[in-house]
């Protein structure tokens, strides 16, 4: 390639590496922006779902307009967008306003995404793609795997508007770039017509179905809003494809999926998608809720992954015209599959079982990332190009919100039924104990609240044995009739009262202890079972990657087509 070519693409991985990165890179900053904003977690929520909602919504749509407007233009007109999405986001003083830089952002990054495939694509030979789009695929996987790392650190050392306003610099570099490298000559487009009714129904399709995704967790999955988004969603994805068949020039032509291979690159990168963002989503909650990490350690914790993408993505594109997309997409998913075995079957509060398990996850999707976006790509020119590449995009939006929607309802189920689980220990074991009615009311509503029980401070057990005196010396007076008794009297019962006062003290304190640690490894344990259920029950899910390959091309045939479509 090119001095001119190197750095068009190289542009165009800045757009996707901006676009992708804050697919994921707000998570972990959550609670820091729940703090600094003052506000509900529910409330903030709709800041992070209203990027993947939009960018899964309108990134066919706009796909498709670049094409008729100018790949260039719009280009660049979503890099400005996404810039000041980012900006309004950094400054936000409100919730509110956060929400609108994050729309403004997503719509941005619609643009960027499809465009940035497009044009880096167009800018070499059939022969020469393959290294441009492992390029490119490389920077999309990266980015989504960098985030929670990259959220972390900068949310540590810059606060949690730094994760936004970063984006910034990034942004008008791309922009100042694009200016002096693009061409803005504007293209000749006759006879073309915009699908309106595709692109209506298109929208409202992944609308109604990353929504339902979103929000079923919250909202409950019975909900009848839920019910009702899904409806909706299948029914005008029905009618998306009886309009996309009658259409002239439809917005995502249905011919795509007649290639198999495209087909299996739209299947492998969803369920890929979902097996890399479970372990983004609940690692991270696991290593600062149940192993008391804070927000950068946790991230750091997973950072495994993001190396194993980063060291395997760059070559796997180009391994398969050696050994061809079957082989290829076979390995990584393998490993892949033994990344959930080791989650699944190995206790995950041990740190190098999950440091294990990242690394395969995160070599597999690594292996299979660059050949899936090849794959993806196939031999697919202008139109058809850009459709190929907004379709991976929506797609992956989806395997996203499918994984958020899975693991995180099935975590909070499972945790739900460990805290009942934590519940019903407690009073099994406080039932056998030795210890007044108060203190096992008191310990089992601490339980109740925390999932655990805590032993009193020494101040609070000081303060409340010197109660007890009290009240048993008052007793004792009555009892002895000693009321108006020498003072010798009183201070002799005194001590007898506090002596035993003391010594049943420590044995209720002894007592207590011993039950606060059994109540800390049950919890343990039942936390660690919680984290660990979700990824024994998605292993079948994750082992069908393997049976996807049966729809890939062997080394022989994919370098026939190869060679065919070179003559045409």
């Amino acid at each position: 390639m090119t001095r001119k070519q190197v750095s068009i693409v190289l542009t165009m991985a800045i757009g996707i590496f901006l676009c992708m990165l804050d697919t994921t890179v707000m998570n972990i900053a959550l609670p820091a922006i729940q703090k600094g904003l003052d506000v509900s977690l529910d409330q903030l929520s709709w800041a992070l779902n209203i990027y993947t909602i939009l960018f899964a919504c309108l990134t066919i749509p706009l796909g498709r307009m670049a094409d008729i407007f100018g790949r260039s233009k719009l280009y660049v007109i979503g890099l400005v967008l996404f810039l000041l999405g980012s900006l309004f986001s950094g400054i936000a003083q409100s919730v509110a306003v956060l929400i609108i830089g994050r729309g403004i952002q997503s719509i941005g990054a619609a643009i960027v995404f499809p465009a940035s495939m497009t044009i880096g694509i167009s800018q070499v030979s059939l022969s020469k793609r393959t290294v441009v789009i492992g390029m490119l695929g490389v920077t999309q996987g990266l980015a989504s795997a960098l985030g929670p790392t990259i959220g972390g650190a900068v949310t540590q050392y810059l606060g949690w508007r730094g994760i936004f306003l970063i984006n910034v610099p990034f942004a008008i570099v791309a922009i100042i770039m694009c200016m002096k490298l693009l061409s803005f000559a504007p293209t000749k487009q006759e006879g073309v017509k915009i699908d309106f009714g595709g692109m209506v129904l298109s929208m409202i399709t992944l609308f109604s179905l990353i929504l339902a995704l979103t929000k079923g967790q919250s909202w409950g999955w019975q909900n009848g809003r839920i019910i009702i988004l899904f409806i909706i969603s299948a029914v005008t994805v029905v009618a998306f494809v009886l309009v996309e068949q009658r259409v002239a020039q439809p917005m995502m032509p249905l011919s795509l999926f007649k290639d198999k291979q495209f087909t299996g690159a739209v299947l492998t990168i969803i369920l890929a998608q979902i097996a890399l963002v479970a372990l983004l989503v609940l690692m991270p909650s696991f290593f600062t809720n149940v192993m008391h990490k804070d927000e950068l350690q946790a991230a750091l914790m997973i950072t495994p992954t993001s190396v194993m993408i980063f060291v395997l993505s760059p070559i796997s594109g180009t391994m398969i015209t050696k050994l061809g997309p079957r082989v290829v997409i076979l390995a990584g998913s393998l490993l892949m599959t033994a990344g959930y075995v080791v989650l699944s079957t190995l206790s995950i509060d041990v740190y190098w079982h999950v440091f294990l398990a990242a690394v395969l996850i995160g070599a597999g999707f690594g292996i299979n990332i660059g050949p899936i976006t090849v794959l993806a790509a196939g031999n697919f020119k202008g139109t058809m190009l850009t459709a190929s590449q907004s379709a991976i995009g929506v797609f992956r939006q989806i395997g996203t919100s499918l994984a958020v929607a899975i693991f995180v309802s099935a975590l909070s189920a499972n945790l739900v039924t460990a805290k009942h689980d934590m519940t019903q220990h407690a009073r099994t074991e406080l039932t056998s104990l030795a210890v007044p009615a108060s203190v096992k009311h008191t310990a089992l509503t601490q339980v109740k609240d925390q999932g655990k029980h805590k032993s009193e401070s020494a101040a609070t057990a000081k303060k409340n044995q010197q109660k007890l005196v009290q009240q048993q010396y008052a007793l004792a007076l009555t009892k002895a009739h000693a009321a108006n008794a020498p003072q010798p009297v009183k201070d002799q019962i005194l001590q007898q009262v506090t002596k035993q006062v003391v010594a049943r003290s420590k044995q209720i304190t002894e007592t207590m202890a011993g039950f606060a640690r059994n109540m800390k490894r049950y919890s343990h344990r039942a936390l660690v079972k919680a984290f660990t259920q979700p990824y024994q029950w998605a292993l079948p899910v994750v082992v069908l990657m393997g049976v996807m390959t049966l729809m890939f091309d062997s080394k022989r045939h994919y370098l026939d087509k190869q060679a065919a479509a070179l003559k045409e």
